[in-house]
């Protein structure tokens, strides 16, 4: 049996160091200055953030770095250590879908920007990007690269960029992972890249965008959140992801209200709806009810009582919403039966990555049953990351 496989975070320094060194190999000269933003995990209140819904996710300490260089001639050519791959083009060109790949995100933020007033026509950029947030984990390794040059951007062309001023840059990011990259998904992770804080997780209402910062201190409980990365892709922009949106947006319909955070009575609306729109609201509706309940639980400190809310949180995207996977099922069994006291999947499902709270004396035997029954199944051999609520984007 293979042994636990852990993704240690890597310094900020070295991250910065490898996109300044690809900065200066391909474009030469050095860049006007480097940028971070982080992956994020989300404890609870999965697939609710574009029905309006509440959701808990937190900062983690890994992160996506981009060196910046403001060019005159609109151009933006932009190189990632990742791929190898480069992409360059007339910012003006930029549209629903070109370019494609990776290269969106980051044209994408540029043309939300233009779109929205907050840039000017004509400035370019040179972009060498880094990152060490897991790709296709699920823990948002876009909004972390679109966050990151976002920030870059507004820094370079003088917008703010203190808390207060980065809803432009969120929204920015938003659209273009919706529009330009065309996944559907909602903003929680963008705006977690963008405000999170140390030891706190971020309840955010996505449906007006007030947020707060609730106190999240694992080690305080004795207990650690062991993120669990199957190694099974993640992809969102293979209609999937899309179709259970459309799905809410069906149920909104039918129900006749603008999101499901306005239904008064959850069991008569469920009722009232036809499958799948059924399911899809049952989940969503109880969802935003579990992310009340850990909020309010860790407003009392009560971390050890959270295992329950994750449990049934990890039934009901399996079972009403099916986002999960074999892989992600495996990793959740495995943990609880283990000793954990609650996992998940989180993210977007179809792939990507779990999550377990762990008392700190059973971390081993947890993650070793994992290996072992992720082994005993022929899937891939998951890795494990380090969860400890980190800080938002920032200038290096």
């Amino acid at each position: 049996m293979n042994a636990a496989q852990w993704v240690t975070p890597a310094e900020e320094h070295t991250v910065a160091g490898t996109a300044e060194a690809l900065f200066r190999t391909t474009f030469g000269g050095d860049a006007d200055g480097v940028w971070a933003a982080p992956g994020r995990v989300n404890l609870i209140g999965e697939h609710v953030d574009y029905a309006g819904g509440l959701v808990l996710p937190f900062a983690l300490p890994y992160l996506t770095v981009v060196a910046v260089r403001v060019r005159d001639d609109g151009i933006l050519h932009a190189v990632s250590t990742h791929t190898g791959e480069s992409w360059q083009g007339a910012l003006a060109d930029v549209a629903p879908g070109h370019p494609s790949g990776w290269a969106a995100y980051v044209a994408g933020v540029v043309w939300a920007l233009r779109r929205s007033g907050h840039l000017t026509a004509g400035t370019g950029f040179d972009v060498a990007v880094h990152s060490t947030v897991p790709v296709g984990s699920g823990l948002s390794s876009s909004a972390a690269l679109e966050c990151a040059f976002a920030l870059a951007v507004a820094d370079l062309a003088g917008l703010p960029t203190d808390e207060s001023g980065r809803q432009p840059l969120i929204d920015a990011s938003i659209r273009a992972e919706n529009e330009i990259a065309g996944a559907s998904t909602g903003g929680m992770d963008q705006s977690v890249a963008m405000l999170a804080r140390p030891g706190h997780a971020l309840l955010l209402d996505c449906r007006d965008g007030t947020s707060r910062h609730v106190p999240l201190d694992f080690r305080s409980a004795g207990a650690r959140l062991v993120v669990v990365d199957t190694n099974a892709p993640h992809r969102l922009v293979d209609g999937q992801y899309g179709n259970r949106r459309a799905a809410v947006e069906k149920a909104c319909a039918d129900l006749g209200v603008v999101t499901l955070r306005d239904v008064a009575d959850p069991d008569a609306a469920v009722a009232a709806l036809s499958s799948p729109a059924a399911q899809r609201a049952r989940h969503v509706l109880g969802e935003i009810g579990r992310v009340r309940e850990v909020a309010d639980l860790l407003d009392r400190g009560r971390i050890a009582d959270l295992g329950d809310a994750l449990n049934r949180s990890h039934a009901s995207l399996r079972d009403d919403y099916e986002v999960s996977s074999v892989e992600l099922d495996s990793a959740v069994d495995a943990a609880v039966e283990a000793g954990a006291w609650g996992a998940r999947m989180t993210g977007g499902g179809f792939g990507g990555s779990a999550i377990a709270l762990v008392p700190l004396d059973r971390v081993d035997a947890v993650t070793e049953n994992i290996v072992r029954r992720a082994e005993s199944a022929s899937l891939p051999t998951p890795q494990f990351l380090s969860a400890e609520p980190s800080g938002s984007a920032h200038r290096l």
